[in-house]
């Protein structure tokens, strides 16, 4: 690796202050389990790191809201959020899922607003934030803004983050009465990453279901929302015709990329295959 400047700043303000919004080269670093590799494989020659560690303690807590909303500081790492209380309690299909992202070494270290930001399509958790229409709240200089997590991804490795800016929380709105499930097919190992990702969430009403939620990873070039199968699935009875019916409308909608884990025809039928047992799943996760 070429040498280059580590900032250490003890606040976030501090920290934007380091960045430069015309110079892609002055990056953020949390965890660095993502930009660390790409360091090293010379895909990422940065001139300045400003690592986010010593920043103010709020924003690694886990917290819930009178409203029942989970508040996620984004330097959290993933290990805290699997083992979180509050999660487990409001929102378990995060824990659920990330005992199976990557290993118990990484996830030590990885944080909630880096794996995030690193924008991979093969990552486990943005379906499941876009599922449960959480929100990440975007701080730059003397400014924040919220943006829908199902926005923030632009194209491939690309998000809505100017050069400046840093994702400080994450929050994840009240799912009373709501059920939700994520699957993922690996090729390889349990925890690989997945040749496709899929996240439902839903209500259920008289054995009906409402307010479908469907996001896709891994298979696209950006997680997607799958507003089609939604449309199928609202106000129907999840039985086998209609998760047939919901699994064609998301292979019509998605543009399903092909790659080392998969043809886009594989992916396709495991697309057909995985909504209709994820949403069965997220029914019986009362």
């Amino acid at each position: 690796m070429i040498p280059f400047e580590l900032a250490e700043p003890s606040s976030l303000s501090e920290a934007i202050s380091l960045l430069d919004r015309d110079d892609p080269a002055v990056r953020p670093i949390a965890g660095g389990t993502a930009l660390m590799l790409m360091m090293k494989a010379g895909l990422f020659r940065p001139v300045r790191l400003v690592s986010l560690r010593r920043i103010e303690a709020r924003y690694r807590r886990i917290e819930v809201e009178s409203d029942g909303a989970l508040r996620i500081g984004a330097m959290a790492t993933l290990s805290g959020l699997e083992r979180s209380g509050p999660v487990r309690d409001h929102a378990p299909v995060i824990a659920r899922t990330l005992r199976r992202v990557a290993n118990v070494r990484v996830r030590n270290v990885a944080t909630v607003g880096g794996n995030l930001a690193h924008a991979d399509p093969h990552l486990d958790l943005p379906p499941v934030w876009i599922a449960l229409g959480a929100h990440a709240l975007i701080v730059g200089a003397g400014a924040e803004r919220e943006i829908p997590v199902e926005d923030f991804f632009q194209g491939y490795y690309e998000t809505a983050l100017r050069h400046d800016e840093v994702i400080a929380e994450l929050v994840v709105p009240s799912q009373r009465g709501r059920r939700a499930a994520y699957l993922k097919c690996t090729t390889r190992s349990a925890d690989d990453w997945p040749a496709l990702g899929i996240a439902v969430s839903l209500a259920l009403d008289d054995g009906l279901v409402s307010d479908a939620r469907v996001a896709l990873g891994a298979a696209t070039a950006t997680p997607l929302r799958l507003h089609a199968a939604e449309g199928v699935l609202d106000g129907a009875r999840p039985d086998a015709a209609t998760l047939a019916r919901a699994g064609e409308a998301a292979v019509a909608e998605a543009e399903i990329v092909g790659d080392d884990r998969g043809s886009a025809p594989y992916k396709k039928h495991l697309l057909r295959v995985f909504l209709a047992r994820a949403v069965t799943l997220a029914i019986e996760a009362a």
